[in-house]
């Protein structure tokens, strides 16, 4: 009640802000890491893994962050965080060591971790308890913006002046995030019983609802960082694109991302099993396809585009339907769909490397991508053959035979358990 009585949704679009700087570092390497591979005297694949290592900071740090800033008031969380942030930008501005770096890119990520996870608390706890994928929506939105205007930024900054500027970009639009977080943010006061409320809410990672849809968020997210980590050298190596054709790239799988946040906002309350269900089928087949036509300048373009859309819709459900079913914990809610979204985000550009390095070429990042999408559906399939075996006189449905019931017509195409009962949270139903 304390943050509905004092926050506006004008709170949540500043809040957007800060993840917009948080996201333009963590995508932007896609654009940049043929720069970084040739100052820093190291291999693409060894370039590449710095998105790995950001993304297990964001592993380890979600979770852990969330439960160390149950102590702080949430302004004083926010505004620590995001210093941390800056200043790790500022030294990988300035190293001339990889390894530096390496540890850079570790801490910025713990710090985005804690960010995003009383963000993501702050921006719920904004909206009714039914409307918790509209406001995923607009505070991933922040990452979308990323998409589309940061992360070509940062590329387009690399090639002028090498990939420092864009580092020190991130950390100069860092600023005004401070600043509103500062101003627009109140302070309140710190939670006094932070370890028994730690506790109760880790209790919930107990339930196979949040257990499944974290793992399938993991999956999903992997396939869309195996490839857009891969992305700048798929389109120069094998596309045939120059080099100064990568920043408009970049923007179109960010304009992808945000008509994907867009429609995830206007669907994922109302019919979430619908969407992840043809939204997964669809990013399998056009991972797949993507592989066959990269070489095919505008194929390779238009499914920039639609993966984007794909990856977006999908993975902003799959949060959402994440702080659904972890409604027992509301305040580390947000640290364990970051966390799940990051093993994704870790696994797949070290997979994707894994493929390079045995010299499979350019294109096998979008097979291995197919990979964990299938995968994910697999794993949906088999969750929802267990719980109709379990409860064969619930007839396989999710509670909504209109809308969840149907929605995925097939076993392996449908989301699992996880996702399917979360339709009902998502409508206000019972959980």
């Amino acid at each position: 009640m304390w943050l509905r009585s004092h926050f506006t949704p004008f709170t949540l679009y500043l809040l957007g802000l800060a993840v917009c700087a948080q996201g333009t570092s963590e995508f932007m390497l896609s654009g940049l890491i043929p720069g970084i591979a040739d100052d820093l005297n190291v291999s693409v694949p060894a370039a590449g893994s710095l998105t790995s290592a950001f993304a297990v900071g964001m592993v380890v740090g979600a979770p852990l962050m969330a439960v160390l800033s149950l102590r702080w008031s949430r302004r004083l969380a926010l505004l620590a965080f995001l210093v941390v942030f800056l200043l790790v930008h500022v030294i990988g501005a300035l190293t001339t060591s990889y390894h530096v770096l390496l540890v850079t890119r570790v801490v910025g990520a713990l710090a985005n971790a804690g960010f995003l996870a009383v963000a993501l608390a702050t921006a719920t706890a904004m909206v009714a308890p039914n409307a918790k994928g509209r406001a995923t929506s607009v505070l991933l939105g922040g990452v979308t913006v990323a998409c589309v205007a940061g992360v070509p930024a940062g590329a387009w900054l690399g090639q002028l002046w090498g990939w420092r500027a864009a580092f020190w970009a991130v950390a100069l639009i860092s600023l005004p995030a401070i600043a509103a977080t500062l101003r627009s943010v109140p302070a309140g006061a710190p939670d006094g019983v932070a370890a028994p409320r730690a506790r109760r809410e880790l209790r919930a990672l107990r339930s196979p609802r949040l257990l499944v849809t974290l793992l399938l968020g993991a999956l999903v997210n992997g396939a869309t960082f195996c490839v857009f980590t891969y992305l700048a050298p798929l389109m120069t190596e094998v596309t045939g694109f120059g080099e100064g054709w990568v920043p408009a790239v970049l923007a179109m799988f960010g304009l992808g991302s945000l008509l994907g946040v867009t429609i995830a906002g206007r669907v994922a309350d109302v019919r979430p099993v619908r969407l992840l269900a043809r939204g997964g089928a669809a990013l399998l087949a056009g991972w797949a396809l993507f592989a066959l036509v990269a070489g095919n300048a505008v194929a390779a373009l238009v499914l920039v585009l639609v993966q984007g859309t794909l990856s977006f819709a999908v993975g902003s459900t799959l949060i959402s339907q994440v702080l659904y079913a972890a409604a027992e914990a509301p305040t580390l809610a947000g640290g364990f769909a970051t966390a799940a979204f990051n093993v994704g985000a870790a696994i797949g550009p070290w997979a994707g490397g894994l493929a390079i390095g045995a010299d499979l070429g350019y294109r096998s990042p979008l097979w291995v991508g197919a990979g964990l999408v299938a995968l994910a559906l697999a794993v949906a399939g088999t969750a929802t053959g267990l719980r109709r075996r379990a409860r064969p006189g619930n007839g396989g449905h999710g509670g909504h035979g209109g809308h969840g019931g149907h929605g995925g017509h097939g076993t392996t195409a449908r989301p699992a358990t996880a996702v399917a009962r979360a339709e009902r949270g998502a409508r206000g139903g019972p959980a």
